[in-house]
């Protein structure tokens, strides 16, 4: 039988009491508890479910469920002391207020996918905010061509799932963000977000319209009361800098009836070098309707080693268009009409989340949340503002083959995109060519397997130096890399985050900053990578 909240907290004190060896976080859980209840109204003992200490039984099943990179996922792993599974609003008031006054860092989730952890691990005492039970979606089609309230810990799955069955009787839309259903909405837009239909659309962010937010002092804002740099600085600088994200509201898009979707796959026995090459020139400069993702990965063929270039691509419009657009711009491509299938845009979204069966499957599966499930890994990510010529593509195929497992992702900008200014939002990356992925996957548990794939990784990135943007070498926020620059915190934190910060946000980087020292001076909401406060004084050299 399960110990109510109440008579653990009893217990707890009198074993602190009289044992020398008490666990030192057993009076922490209380302190937090008793603050908690307080300004919650809830008695303690009905907080079971809400604020977990390591000695609770769901304590490790709810820390586990959302954590993506089985690297911060073993014994050896740094754990929270407490983890606050948050059912409502107050729930995350009280979580930052309480967390606030004991002094501790809060660390913030909504769906675990963040690639460095940073969103539930830490070096110091720490305490994880839990976002995922957050999820309501409130889908409007009344409100000027269709909208919807989102809660952080919905899934993007969740998201697609709820705006096709709202959106059935009033023509079919949709929303541009990621292709993974099982990724938090909260990280993913205050991130930026993208997804297949950013050259058509942007970015998710910008369909946003309103959102609600924790502030560090316990109150929750929305658009009007938090102001509009704020609102700016949550939409793509992101969220864990300046508060608790709570909801967004965006604005949804419209999407034709019938989509298109192919892949085409070739080696370099099959002229993928010619491929690859030419899409560089294609991919960022064709209709925005079309979006072609292409993937390079080293592969064995018949005891030989090769690269598999793969283009795999979403077409917001009829197969038959697509075949005549492309015949014509991308001949190396070679497209063939059994290549290609068109649907429906939820069968699409299906279909990119690895489904090859989209057609008959149905829509449910985009609610699974896939809970505890994590591989190793390590993400990169660079961007490409000139066309990478056919001798630097054969150098980066060698490179590629000597790492063994990398692959690389290459997303294509142009349309939309190029049509928005750098600083509308904090995203600064609207006017590159491309952006690249860098991942590494493998099943190998322990250090050893790990310090293995993790320097071929960083010597892949060393490799690509050449072809990638300079000063500074720009990178995606949400494909977080601890690689280029960590704060601790101290006397030169500016400096430090002056390093990481350039590279996510350009100049946007000094916008952010102000708003962060205007609305969290103190910097309580920090982490490895976080927004600095305005130094009061030049840090000494």
């Amino acid at each position: 039988m399960k110990l109510s909240c109440f008579v653990f907290l009893i217990l707890s004190s009198l074993v602190s009491s009289s044992l020398a060896t008490a666990p030192p976080n057993a009076s922490i859980y209380e302190s937090f508890l008793q603050c908690f209840s307080n300004h919650t109204g809830a008695p303690p003992e009905k907080l079971c479910d809400v604020v977990l200490p390591q000695s609770s039984a769901s304590f490790t099943p709810t820390l586990r469920a959302y954590i993506r990179n089985a690297r911060f996922n073993t014994s050896t792993s740094p754990k929270p002391l407490l983890v606050i599974a948050a059912r409502s609003e107050c729930h995350v008031q009280a979580t930052v207020l309480c967390t606030k006054s004991l002094n501790f860092q809060l660390k913030t989730r909504s769906g675990g996918h963040d690639y460095d952890g940073v969103s539930y691990i830490s070096n110091r005492p720490f305490f994880v905010l839990d976002m995922s039970y957050l999820r309501n979606i409130t889908v409007d089609m009344s409100d000027d061509g269709g909208s919807a309230w989102v809660g952080a810990g919905a899934t993007l799955g969740e998201v697609y799932y709820n705006i096709w069955q709202s959106s059935k009787t009033h023509g079919t839309h949709g929303f541009p963000a990621g292709v993974c259903p099982t990724v938090g909405a909260g990280g993913h837009i205050s991130g930026g977000g993208y997804g297949n239909m950013i050259r058509k659309y942007g970015l998710s962010v910008d369909y946003v319209t309103d959102a609600k937010i924790v502030d560090v002092n316990g109150r929750i804002l929305d658009r009007k009361s938090m102001g509009e740099d704020l609102f700016w600085a949550i939409g793509g600088g992101g969220g864990a800098s300046f508060g608790v994200i709570l909801s967004f509201k965006i604005k949804l898009v419209p999407v034709p009836p019938r989509v298109t979707v192919f892949r085409v796959e070739k080696t370099l026995e099959e002229n993928a070098l010619d491929m690859v090459h030419k899409w560089q020139f294609v991919a960022p400069k064709t209709s925005p309707d079309l979006f072609m993702r292409l993937m390079l990965q080293p592969v064995t063929r018949n005891t030989t080693q090769t690269v598999r270039a793969s283009v795999v691509a979403l077409f917001l419009g009829k197969q038959s268009d697509l075949m005549s657009l492309l015949a014509k711009e991308f001949p190396e491509l070679g497209l063939k009409q059994e290549n290609c299938t068109e649907m429906t845009w939820i069968q699409s979204v299906m279909w990119w989340a690895n489904n090859d069966n989209a057609m008959v499957i149905k829509p449910e599966i985009l609610l699974d949340r896939n809970p505890d499930s994590a591989s190793f890994l390590k993400r990169k990510s660079d961007y490409v503002e000139t066309e990478i010529s056919k001798d630097g593509l054969d150098f980066l195929f060698k490179k590629l083959m000597e790492a063994g497992k990398l692959g690389l992702v290459f997303n294509p900008y142009g349309g939309k995109m190029s049509e928005v200014a750098t600083t509308a939002t904090p995203f600064p990356h609207r006017k590159r060519l491309f952006k690249v992925q860098h991942s590494m996957n493998w099943k190998d548990p322990g250090t050893e397997a790990e310090s293995s794939f993790m320097e071929k990784t960083r010597s892949f990135y060393s490799y690509m130096a050449p072809f990638v943007t300079k000063n500074p070498r720009h990178t995606y926020l949400n494909y977080r890399d601890l690689d280029i620059g960590i704060n601790s915190h101290g006397p030169n934190s500016y400096r430090e985050a002056e390093v990481y910060g350039r590279k996510y946000f350009g100049e946007n980087f000094d916008r952010l900053v102000k708003v962060k020292t205007a609305v969290d001076p103190e910097n309580f909401f920090r982490d490895e990578q976080s927004i600095p406060t305005l130094p009061t004084k030049p840090a000494s050299s």
